[in-house]
């Protein structure tokens, strides 16, 4: 094997979850969401690498927000809009809050109803 990717022989799905893990729970499930959005996990170490390296550019608190929010509107986010909330600021914003019912009849279903409110990872 070429000595450049000699280097890459020690990476595997557990150690991007555990480095991700020491970021946060919500860039820990992000690794997750990339690592297994690929036929072979191999495939989504590149992305993961680039995620991580994110804190380094960034800080680790934006990157644990720009994941939170990523994760908001997907359950799959890919490492593009991870980096597309990060240079647009839209980590920094604060968090809308989730619309109430105002339905004023009262049989209404809402998020809880259908399980959405809760992620799962």
């Amino acid at each position: 094997m070429p000595p450049d990717h000699q280097k890459y022989v020690q990476w595997n799905g557990e150690r991007f979850i555990r480095w991700a893990g020491k970021i946060g729970s919500s860039t820990e499930c992000a690794v997750h969401a990339i690592l297994s959005s690929y036929k072979v996990e191999q495939q989504g170490y590149k992305s993961c690498l680039g995620l991580l390296k994110l804190a380094d550019k960034y800080s680790a608190q934006r990157l644990e927000n720009a994941c939170k929010r990523a994760l908001a509107f997907t359950p799959r986010p890919s490492l593009k809009n991870i980096q597309a909330i990060l240079a647009s600021g839209q980590d920094k914003l604060p968090t809308e809050p989730e619309p109430t019912s105002s339905s004023q009849y009262g049989f209404t279903r809402g998020a809880d109803y259908y399980d959405r409110g809760k992620k799962k990872c």
